[in-house]
């Protein structure tokens, strides 16, 4: 196995082992170099303690140097370079009450999360690998180092990394270390929101969002998204459907794209179907009002994970418009664009594919050419130019003031009647013809 370390991390390392310290490029790295992939970040760890890491180069930021970390700065890159570290003990299943520097590799190894993640290379060593991590990676397997127990005791948030890792990987967890989380999981009640979000961030957006039937399996959404316990526990009896509400949302979010929007959309869509299950006259499962309701709750859940505004706003609105019945005509569809936002109708079309793609075989025959023909009116609309929102008519509020009509609520009424005009008869969209049906 070749390895090729950047010349930046090289150069760093070079340093550091001329001035009689060991050094090497560690953790996500060596794994995503040994996986054939290409690291986000590299991180060097040496046997320097901060203030020697700093003597040696010229411009360097203290990021964490309490912890020992210092980034070193070649041209506009970053590096961060941290000291062999034992950590002491843990108070608040997150963070160490103290570190203590040490000299030997093999203690800082031992201190990390997973054996995949616990492995350094150097030029001059070549692979340092204590705890079998590229067994590991080879038969699919994350492992905790050493006693799973004492890792996840010590940070909480390994257990939710632990999917995370499975879900990008595509690997299975081992069942020592799946012991160790079901044993441990109501300490995730521990971890601040924010780390909670940027994990499952990670594990949603990944290429196997279906793992999150994994961390049902561990209990861990019980404690970060019993909502979802909840649908899978929600059945769906009609011919519409195959699935639970549950495993039909992991349907979904196999069958979308990998888009934060999309993917959060596709998880929350049916957020609302436990509250508002039905059983009707007709013996089947309905779910009316569903889609208000999930708007709330994703609204809600989103909040609560400390998600952006931009974030909230887009997928709550996917969740609330995701079971609209849409008229497929021209007028029909435009009407639907207005109500649910030119910025994410196209969002909205892939999410029903991806839904249609998670309900039963009956749905798919009877649903496939609607949405098709939905394609393409929207698709038309879009290549024709059709005037979709009131700023683009070819009139304003200005106009219709130099017109004669009052502001304000006469002016909205005005500009409210040329757009419905505008929807249905896109060729009136022209200042002359507007200004002579104003006063029709």
């Amino acid at each position: 196995m070749k390895i090729v370390l950047p010349k930046k991390v090289v150069h760093i390392i070079d340093i550091l082992e001329k001035n009689g310290f060991e050094a090497y490029a560690v953790g996500g790295c060596v794994r995503d170099i040994i996986l054939g992939k290409t690291p986000n970040d590299w991180d060097i760890t040496t046997s320097a303690k901060p203030q020697e890491i700093k003597s040696l180069f010229h411009r360097t930021i203290d990021t964490g140097i309490e912890h020992g970390t210092v980034t070193v700065m070649m041209d506009k890159e970053g590096f961060e370079v941290t000291t062999y570290r034992i950590d002491g003990e843990y108070e608040d299943n997150r963070h160490p009450k103290q570190v203590i520097f040490t000299d030997k590799l093999k203690e800082d190894l031992k201190r990390r999360d997973f054996t995949i993640n616990a492995m350094a290379f150097n030029y001059r060593r070549g692979i340092v690998d204590e705890f079998g991590g590229i067994k590991d990676l080879q038969d699919g397997i994350v492992r905790c180092v050493g006693n799973p127990e004492e890792r996840f005791g010590e940070d909480a948030l390994r257990i939710l990394r632990a999917v995370r890792f499975a879900a990008q990987l595509d690997f299975d967890i081992h069942e020592d270390t799946c012991r160790a989380i079901k044993l441990l999981v109501k300490n995730l009640t521990n971890i601040s929101k924010e780390r909670i979000q940027t994990e499952m961030d990670k594990m949603i957006c990944s290429d196997h969002p279906e793992k999150i039937l994994m961390a049902y399996k561990l209990g861990i959404t019980k404690w970060i998204l019993p909502e979802f316990d909840r649908m899978m526990n929600v059945p769906q009896n009609s011919i519409y459907h195959m699935y639970n509400v549950g495993v039909h949302t992991v349907k979904v979010m196999e069958n979308i794209e990998n888009n934060h929007y999309l993917r959060w959309a596709a998880l929350l869509h049916d957020i609302g179907k436990p509250d508002k299950h039905v059983i009707g006259e007709d013996g089947y499962s309905h779910f009316y009002g569903h889609g208000d309701l999930g708007e709330k709750m994703a609204v809600s859940i989103l909040k609560g994970l400390k998600f952006d505004n931009k974030t909230v706003k887009i997928v709550s609105r996917l969740v609330k418009h995701h079971d609209d019945t849409i008229r497929l005509t021209d007028y029909g569809v435009k009407k639907s664009v207005v109500k649910v936002g030119c910025d994410i109708f196209p969002m909205l079309i892939k999410l029903k594919w991806a839904d249609l793609a998670g309900k039963s075989d009956y749905s798919k025959e009877h649903t496939t050419d609607d949405l098709k023909k939905l394609q393409e009116i929207y698709e038309k609309i879009v290549e024709r130019g059709d005037c979709l929102e009131i700023k683009n008519m070819a009139v304003n509020g200005r106009d219709l003031i130099e017109w004669g009509l009052k502001p304000g609520a006469e002016v909205g009424e005005g500009l409210d009647k040329l757009f419905e005009e505008v929807l249905k008869h896109p060729e009136n969209n022209t200042k002359e013809k507007l200004k002579q049906i104003i006063f029709t």
